[in-house]
């Protein structure tokens, strides 16, 4: 287990501060920034069609409690030697930027996921060729979970996730390679 970044009574004096609409946006922050990650060995053994760059789309993408998180999303996945890197650069409905970082392997681990002030970890396995399932933790906690699907022609990502405060259906298309 990793130490965790902060002690757990910053971390509780930090949620009471903020309240619940904090964890809110932190736990859709993490599910709309890193649900497309494509689960796998490694990224050599990864299918190449989950790299490159997608985009958000805010109207095909569902969200409850609405209304949507974001204005807009990109997301950036690609090899970083044997493993793989997610970039996830999102604004915010009132302006502000959000910047994460994922990079593991998909074996099963927790990988910590960089750019929020919790430890948040995500653990990816598959489902079958096309579906693979992610569990994401703050703290060792289970806050939500997703299901991923790319289409047929590998330009869209559908991810399916559930916390204990939101569930979405969140759109990714492929813009680049």
């Amino acid at each position: 287990m990793r130490a965790p970044l902060l002690p757990s009574y910053v971390v509780a004096a930090f949620r009471r501060t903020v309240g619940k609409s904090f964890e809110r946006v932190l736990v859709a922050a993490a599910i709309v920034g890193l649900l497309v990650t494509p689960p796998g060995l490694s990224a050599n053994q990864t299918d190449t069609n989950w790299f490159g760059v997608w985009k958000l789309n805010l109207a095909r993408s569902t969200y409850s409690p609405g209304p949507p998180p974001f204005r807009r999303a990109t997301r950036r996945i690609e090899r970083s030697g044997d493993v793989i890197k997610i970039t996830d650069d999102q604004v915010r409905t009132r302006g502000g930027v959000t910047h994460l970082e994922w990079t593991g392997k998909f074996d099963g681990l927790d990988y910590p996921v960089q750019g929020v002030e919790l430890v948040l970890t995500n653990a990816y396995r598959p489902v079958d060729d096309h579906t693979y399932e992610l569990v994401q933790k703050i703290d060792g906690e289970i806050v939500a979970t997703a299901r991923l699907l790319i289409s047929a022609d590998a330009r869209t990502i559908t991810t399916v996730n559930a916390s204990r405060t939101a569930s979405a259906t969140t759109i990714y298309e492929k813009v680049a390679n």
